[in-house]
Order: structure tokens, then C-alpha cells, then sequence
């Protein structure tokens, strides 16, 4: 059984636009919390020593709607409508 990675935006790697397209800065690996030229999100997540951007008091921010789910959709799992 495939294992499914989760990026660290919460969505699964498989799922993610730039993944599909072979676009992914990372490739099969997908986004992991590190500096990334790329990735605002990743680097976000790494400064603040996070896994996935949804475990940030901030979340959802301003760099969360650089991300490829949408910033409702983040408002809404956040529960901060």
C-alpha cells in the first residue's frame, strides 16, 4: 500500500497542482518545513519549527494564500471565518 504524503500546506503531495505538473521544487519527495527560494509556506514553517503550517497561531496568514488551497478553505478548517 502507497504511503500518502502530506506537504507541509496540509495537502496530500499527490493531490497538489505543482506535484501533477512535475512542477514540485522538491520533486517526488514533496514540500518538507526548510528554506525554500519557492516555497514561502515551507520557509514559514521552518523558521517557526512546524510540521504543517495549520499547527500556527497565525494560521491562516497572509503567506497561506500563496498556497495552492484556497485561502476560504483554510479560514473555514481553521474555524476562524
Amino acid at each position: 500500500m502507497k504511503q500518502i504524503k502530506i506537504g507541509v500546506c496540509g495537502i496530500a503531495c499527490e493531490k497538489c497542482p505543482r506535484m501533477v505538473q512535475s512542477k514540485c521544487p522538491n520533486g517526488e519527495n514533496g514540500c518538507m518545513p526548510k528554506e525554500n527560494k519557492f516555497c514561502k509556506i515551507a520557509s514559514c514553517a521552518f523558521t517557526k519549527k512546524i510540521r504543517f503550517c495549520f499547527e500556527c497561531g497565525d494560521f491562516p496568514c497572509d503567506i497561506t494564500k500563496t498556497g495552492p488551497i484556497s485561502y476560504g478553505y483554510c479560514q473555514y478548517i481553521s474555524g476562524k471565518e
